[in-house]
């Protein structure tokens, strides 16, 4: 387990990180979630050894991170960072090989990578020959043909067409099901919902929020109900206690105070008219993340 405990880092009078702590968990897919400037690439590079911190530390397992553990890391920044005139196989080989990866190994990893993400009819081109999205899947099959025991990708959806963000949570996942812990920040908050197993909000410097994606919608959001009926339901505003948010005829959404609440809707609804359906609301992680960075 990855944990950044209680790191502060400052550029001259200005402080970018306050007492940001979180794990990053082994086999785990992890959110780092934040708007331009909320401190994402600042903890990671920290994390990664490329910064130093001002105060607190990076532990594996509560030990300080080595360098050894740091040279092993998949890492991907935002900036692309590949040869532009060098074929895109042999330079991820190559990058491989600085990892310790034999010759051979790195051909067979690189290859199976190029070709998991779209890229193998296109691996002895050059890197500037190819289209931004496929650069960008160039840049991920470099994070990964050493065969890291950890990854931190910086914006890796950025760019790819919904088919390329397909075979990359494939294979991210893939990476993760061997037990490797694996953090990876987006603005694509549609992509990390459906990815991740653990999300990290940050704000201002700030962690917002930190753990599962059902822990953080129970922890700051109001539980909510859909109802939706053959008959109009503006009668759930009479209701005391209840906080209709939505209202559409025969659909309404409302916020209550417990199920007991909910359900006293539920049973004014049946005896109006025909209910055609009636659920607890979970809120995409979009609305979640607007409500928790105020």
């Amino acid at each position: 387990m990855i944990h950044i405990e209680q790191v502060n880092r400052s550029f001259g009078s200005t402080q970018v990180l306050r007492d940001v702590d979180f794990t990053i968990s082994p086999g785990l897919m992890t959110g780092f979630v934040g708007g331009n400037g909320a401190g994402k690439t600042t903890t990671m590079r920290i994390l990664l050894g490329v910064l130093e911190p001002s105060s607190g530390r990076v532990t594996v397992d509560g030990e300080p991170m080595s360098a050894h553990y740091r040279a092993g890391i998949g890492y991907m920044p935002e900036e692309r960072g590949l040869y532009p005139k060098m074929p895109v196989l042999e330079q991820i080989v190559y990058l491989a090989r600085l990892h310790g990866v034999s010759k051979q190994r790195a051909t067979e990893r690189a290859t199976e990578l190029l070709e998991r993400l779209g890229l193998g009819e296109r691996m002895k081109d050059d890197l500037q020959s190819l289209s931004l999205g496929n650069q960008q899947r160039a840049q991920i099959a470099a994070a990964l043909t050493h065969e890291p025991h950890a990854l931190v990708l910086d914006e890796p959806f950025s760019g790819l067409d919904p088919m390329a963000v397909e075979n990359t949570l494939e294979v991210l996942r893939d990476v993760a099901d061997t037990g490797a812990p694996v953090l990876f920040s987006s603005h694509q908050l549609d992509v990390v919902e459906r990815l991740c197993d653990e999300l990290v909000i940050i704000a201002d410097g700030e962690i917002r929020a930190a753990g599962s994606r059902e822990e953080i919608r129970a922890a700051n959001t109001s539980p909510a109900w859909n109802l939706e009926t053959d008959a109009d339901t503006g009668w759930v505003r009479s209701i005391p206690g209840i906080d209709v948010i939505e209202f559409d005829g025969g659909f309404v959404r409302f916020h209550a105070p417990d199920a007991d609440a909910a359900d006293t809707v539920l049973q004014e609804a049946m005896s109006r008219g025909r209910v055609r359906s009636f659920a607890p609301y979970r809120p995409p992680l979009t609305e979640i993340f607007q409500e928790v960075i105020r």
